[in-house]
């Protein structure tokens, strides 16, 4: 049987890349939250901040362990499944990934020991500016790594001469025209994630009547959150589909399910996309709404994806689907910040009820969003390495045979379900031990461990809740 390297080595990547993403996302978000919460501690002294700052960074130490571990094997795989394309690119993709390495990770690590093993042994400014650093550094991280992945997609400033990319603007290679809204649109989808994940934590504490007064304040600042950042990701979203309109149509036509160019293009909910067939065999939608969407006019003209040769075709069920799935929980998000608002308004945010019983299962709704959009966005470029510039095929590594990569695709498979599985344990053992400290004015308040790690007595040795309603905060 013979396996072809440059799909199996593709799938490998977005394994890999898959299950990696994940972490960085939440850990951007989170690292920003804990920032804001050792801010409001340092200006009230509330030790209500500290108790969730401190909880939450125990919870940022591993999702940052576990996203340092199932990254670092990217860059390797540039030089054993894609060493042409590492060859090719290198003057441009080096220096980019040196500097997230120069001008982040090191940020991130340095400060994040701060952070862990600081509080109280380092002044309290000190300790908040380790946490500002650390939060920072996701940032950073994520400028260089979207700049890369940007280029990739919209590529400028630079020219491939001979078959090696030489930089002809370090300033239009950077500042690319997708990135912007790239790193946009990745920095709210991060700000979601760790607002989601807050929330859901919060609420199943709130039903178990756990640190009832910090987990109340922690939902009510996540909920205001999603109430605002939910749809303002949805305005992002349509900017950045008119930046693929113009840059990449026929991503944007995989996208819309649309293979003639035509106007009054209708918005399609339900598809199925064939490439051989060069059509969708069945279609729902709703009339020209697509156009609408895309043009701003009933009878604007959207690209079709027959515009583009068969060869040149992403796949386009994988695209077509992929896009709905993101999309359809993007506006399950914004369901879910107008129903926060709908409680609050009616002063029923803290009493148990079904809100409180869903909100924890979409926990997972960001992080399925982000592998759907990363799966729309790079099924999207398909067949290119570097849009209009060099193919997987021509980018793969000439020497390696099908079974090589998939020996090398087991390997990871197997290696990451060792490290999820350690670090899913890990993560649940922290979450079911609870806060440290208790409630404000009992005699061990204030009280933490010295170890990031440690969990804190048991959900069950929480004092009785008081009453959830009533509380505008």
């Amino acid at each position: 049987m013979e396996f072809d390297p440059v799909l199996i080595s593709r799938l490998q990547f977005a394994f890999v890349v898959s299950f990696h993403a994940i972490f960085p996302v939440f850990t951007i978000g989170l690292a920003s939250y804990i920032a804001l919460l050792e801010g409001l501690h340092f200006k009230t002294g509330n030790p209500l901040w500290a108790q969730l700052s401190r909880f939450w960074t125990k919870v940022f130490a591993v999702a940052f362990g576990m996203g340092v571990v199932s990254g670092i094997v990217m860059s390797f795989q540039f030089g054993t499944n894609w060493s042409n394309f590492a060859q090719a690119s290198a003057n441009f993709l080096g220096p980019i990934l040196s500097y997230e390495v120069v001008t982040a990770f090191f940020l991130e690590a340095a400060f994040l020991g701060v952070l862990l093993f600081g509080r109280d042994k380092v002044p309290r400014g000190t300790h908040l500016f380790a946490a500002c650093m650390v939060a920072l550094g996701t940032f950073v991280s994520a400028f260089w790594i979207l700049v890369a992945n940007s280029w990739m997609h919209t590529p400028a400033g630079a020219e491939f001469r001979d078959g090696i990319l030489h930089v002809t603007s370090w300033t239009e290679a950077i500042f690319n025209p997708s990135f912007p809204y790239r790193f946009t649109h990745m920095a709210v989808a991060s700000f979601l994630t760790g607002s989601f994940v807050v929330a859901g934590v919060s609420a199943w504490y709130l039903l178990k009547g756990h640190r009832v007064e910090a987990n109340k304040k922690a939902l009510s600042m996540c909920l205001w959150m999603i109430l605002f950042l939910a749809p303002a990701q949805a305005v992002i979203g349509d900017f950045h589909g008119l930046n693929t309109l113009e840059y990449q149509p026929t991503k944007l036509a995989a996208m819309e399910g649309n293979w003639e160019t035509q106007s009054n293009v209708p918005l399609l909910l339900f598809a199925l996309p064939s490439k051989e067939a060069q059509g969708n065999l069945f279609e729902v939608g709703i009339p020209s709404l697509a156009s609408i969407i895309l043009t701003h006019h009933a009878d604007g003209v959207v690209p079709g994806i027959n515009e583009a040769s068969p060869a040149e075709q992403p796949p386009v069920s994988i695209v077509f689907w992929s896009f709905r799935a993101m999309v359809g929980i993007g506006f399950l998000m914004i369901a879910f910040g107008l129903w926060g608002l709908v409680l609050r308004l009616r002063r029923q945010l803290y009493e148990p009820g079904l809100f409180h019983r869903t909100l924890p299962f979409m926990i997972a709704a960001p992080f399925i969003a982000v592998v759907a959009g990363w799966v729309t966005t790079e099924s999207g470029r398909a067949p290119w390495l570097v849009y209009g510039m060099l193919s997987f095929a021509e980018g793969v590594t000439p020497s390696l045979s099908g079974w090589m990569a998939v020996v090398s695709l087991i390997g990871y498979m197997a290696v990451y379900a060792v490290v999820y599985a350690a670090g899913g344990y890990y993560l649940w053992q922290v979450v079911k031990g609870g806060m440290d400290g208790s409630e404000p004015g009992s005699d061990e308040a204030g009280a933490h461990p010295k170890r990031p790690l440690s969990g804190g007595g048991p959900i069950g040795d929480a004092a009785p809740a008081a009453p959830l309603k009533g509380d505008w905060t």
